[in-house]
């Protein structure tokens, strides 16, 4: 530890901890301001101090409980986040929906996860928990045939690390170009054992996306145009990559015969399942799954909210 390490920790004492303003600190130390501003920053980076903020307002309020009461949801919770953009909505969703897992996974559990920007954001806000014997599982194919990242094996591997656990990954695509090769890979003794602790999870975290051309999930290569056409006029979005209508069916059965992973069905019957989306893009696909029983769980953000109930 050198000189600035150790100015950079009286600092972040002294502003954190006592109060003092940015200029207090600069004549306690006897640097400029910028100086000190500099040194707080730099206390932060290194780990020295942390910061946790507590909303009230992700578990108790209103609308909550109007959120609850009207899709019969065992717990809901609002991400409040400072700005209205994109970045700022999907942190704060993560950071509540990664404060909710750390009340639910409990030693010995198997949980289920899907992959997408939530998913991601939901992943790098989790913390190490003090759990045992809990196992990651991939609940669908990740790979992309595009070049949009789906981080599939990032956010598996930031989920290990957060609950000390070990992973089942299902290294396939998402959609196969044909049902028969997809059995046949399905037959595979390894492949059927991660599909079966998917669809046999104590927990299942997902998302929901749109079934718009711009969703992430229609932008991977694995349709061509006249099922993305399709797909855009009859879908409302997907869970897991298993597409569905306004009334909660299937939207394509030839496609969903040649995706791998956990099904609609499949998904309903997990025990706990907690689905993390947000954005006005989203909505109908979320209304419409939070309907139909998808999920026992919900992580959305404030504007999402209002517009559900």
């Amino acid at each position: 530890m050198d000189k600035r390490d150790e100015q950079a920790l009286t600092a972040v004492k002294l502003y954190f901890d006592k109060g003092l303003s940015q200029a207090e600190v600069a004549r306690e130390l006897g640097v400029s301001r910028p100086t000190a501003s500099k040194l707080i920053n730099y206390g932060k980076q290194r780990g020295y101090v942390t910061i946790e903020i507590h909303d009230p307002r992700e578990e108790r309020s209103e609308l909550v409980d109007r959120l609850r009461s009207r899709y019969g949801l065992l717990d809901a919770r609002i991400a409040h986040a400072p700005r209205a953009t994109t970045n700022d909505v999907l942190r704060g969703m993560g950071a509540t929906a990664a404060g909710m897992l750390s009340e639910l996974v409990s030693d010995g559990m198997s949980v289920g996860i899907s992959w997408g920007d939530t998913m991601y954001a939901l992943a790098q806000q989790l913390e190490e928990q003090p759990v045992r014997n809990v196992r990651i599982v991939q609940l669908k194919g990740g790979h992309s045939h595009s070049g949009r990242s789906t981080h599939d094996l990032e956010t598996m591997r930031l989920f290990a690390a957060a609950f000390r656990a070990t992973t089942l990954p299902l290294p396939l695509p998402i959609i196969f170009d044909d049902v028969t090769t997809k059995q046949i890979v399905e037959k595979d003794r390894h492949i059927s054992s991660v599909l079966e602790a998917g669809r046999r999870c104590d927990i299942a975290v997902f998302t929901v996306g749109d079934a718009s051309r711009e969703s992430l999930p229609l932008n991977l290569g694995y349709l061509n145009s006249e099922e993305l056409d399709r797909l855009s006029r009859v879908a409302v979005g997907d869970a897991c990559s298993r597409f569905y209508t306004h009334t909660g069916e299937v939207a394509a059965p030839d496609i969903d015969a040649r995706t791998v992973g956990i099904s609609l069905a499949d998904l309903k019957a997990c025990p706990t399942r907690v689905v993390v989306a947000g954005g006005a893009n989203k909505v109908d696909a979320l209304r419409v799954g939070l309907d139909h029983g998808f999920a026992t769980h919900l992580v959305t953000d404030q504007r999402t909210a209002e517009h559900l109930v």
